[in-house]
């Protein structure tokens, strides 16, 4: 597709390295967070900045490469890599800038929430994201952003502000309210179907210490729970978030060792609103009598940390998700019949609340369409020895197949392994034809397809 001249060609255009097999750095570099994932690349371009953004999708494009788009690479199904085609990697690009009069960043594109949790807390901001400092800003972002702060602030989307990206054509664009609306309407929620979006311009809030932590029950009480959690949370204050979860209590601090490695369910709570209401917020919890409870206050970063150490990069997983509108008893049963099943300490069923701020977004704003619904669901088998790959994905499966009828139809994008063009077209509904007819605009070669992908229109 290409030959050497053309090659060194585009390797003097780079400021950032270009890597090849064989190049001390190349395993290293095709890597991604989900170790089940193991793709050669032909070409692995770690850009320095814009312009080496452009000369790669540029080359891609005149050489007919199949074109990976790498941010934080933490994506479940690996869509930041590729075989035998070219990676673009942004994490060199991961300068913030601040602005705390306007309560607003810049963010570039290869910056993980870490990132952007350091930058942000030394002025008492921050902005809806997802529960893993080490997750990437762009892919969470353009999926829509689910996280601890979701019910208060909305989803990371509804409080983008603009984007500045390299188009197929290697044009750099800027997208937000003003300017190529129709593509900034595209990108919230999207995904990485229109481009490369090289940084990001947020809104911030004031968040600084939180009242946050864990709540934990014995499976014989998971019913019971989950039945009070459905009901209580979406009437708590927006300030008040919880995800329910099934989990294996980890073998570490902060958890007693009493506790360590049950098998439990819990809710992960987060409250940003007036310290001096906090006890009488988590009154109800505490009613419930809690096995533990683990609440306390805390940085806003601290808590985002909190599962960095139990889920590093380098771990086999699967990944399986739905939308969630209601959760009847029947569909309680069924959890309580599957959650415990987890094959795996680090394997676990989530649902995170997306009501409050979220629902308070119209359903056609944005790309991103399931506004009224309650939940995000998401089940991953997890485990650090490959041996274990087809038990955590078929507790996975299963789980997923047995709840599946009870969902709102699609998913989260960024909690979707690769399952099939359906999938994707359930996932955006209606707005299906309308991302197409952008994706036809923007993209009409499909350069950007290493993806949940959006094929062009026509």
């Amino acid at each position: 597709m290409f030959n050497d001249t053309q090659l060194q060609a585009y390797k003097a255009q780079l400021r950032g390295a270009l890597i090849e097999p064989g190049d001390a750095a190349y395993d290293s570099s095709r890597k991604v967070y989900n170790a089940m994932i193991d793709k050669r690349p032909r070409l692995i371009a770690r850009c320095a900045d814009v312009a080496d953004v452009i000369a790669t999708v540029n080359f891609a494009r005149e050489h007919a490469l199949l074109l990976a788009v790498r941010g934080g690479a933490h994506n479940g199904a690996g869509l930041g890599v590729c075989d035998d085609g070219l990676v673009l990697d942004l994490s060199a690009l991961h300068g913030i800038r601040v602005d705390p009069r306007a309560h607003t960043m810049r963010v570039e594109g290869g910056c993980t929430w870490g990132d952007v949790d350091h930058a942000t807390h030394a002025f008492g901001l921050a902005t809806p994201a997802g529960i893993i400092s080490t997750t990437g800003v762009g892919g969470l972002t353009l999926g829509g952003g689910i996280g601890h702060l979701s019910r208060r602030f909305g989803l990371t989307i509804d409080n983008l502000l603009s984007v500045d990206m390299v188009l197929a054509n290697g044009q750099l664009v800027t997208a937000g309210s003003k300017e190529n609306e129709e593509l900034f309407w595209a990108v919230r929620g999207g995904g990485g179907n229109f481009g490369v979006v090289t940084s990001f311009e947020f809104k911030l809030h004031a968040v600084d210490n939180v009242v946050a932590g864990p709540t934990l029950w014995p499976l014989e009480r998971a019913a019971e729970v989950m039945r009070w959690y459905r009901d209580f949370i979406v009437g708590a204050p927006p300030e008040l978030n919880g995800f329910f979860l099934f989990l294996t209590v980890p073998p570490a601090p902060p958890f007693p060792e009493a506790l360590h490695l049950k098998k439990m369910c819990g809710v992960v709570w987060c409250y940003t609103g007036d310290p001096a209401r906090a006890e009488q917020v988590f009154e109800p919890v505490r009613a419930m009598s809690p096995a533990l409870y683990g609440i306390h206050a805390l940085p806003y970063p601290m808590l985002q940390r909190a599962f960095d150490g139990l889920y590093p990069p380098g771990h086999q997983w699967y990944w399986r998700a739905d939308f969630v509108d209601e959760l009847p008893d029947a569909a309680i049963a069924l959890h309580v019949e599957h959650g415990p099943r987890a094959p795996t300490m680090q394997s676990s069923m989530h649902l995170y609340p997306i009501d409050g701020a979220v629902h308070r977004v119209g359903r056609n704003d944005t790309a991103f369409c399931y506004r009224s619904s309650k939940w995000a669901m998401v089940i991953v088998g997890v485990d650090p020895d490959p041996a274990n790959r087809e038990s955590i994905t078929r507790w996975c499966k299963d789980y997923w197949d047995a709840l599946h009828p009870y969902s709102a139809g699609g998913a989260y994008v960024n909690f979707m392994m690769d399952e099939g063009q359906e999938r994707v077209q359930a996932t955006y509904r209606e707005h299906y034809p309308k991302l197409a007819a952008v994706k036809q605009k923007f993209d009409p070669g499909n350069l950007f397809r290493v993806n949940q992908n959006i094929k062009p229109a026509g």
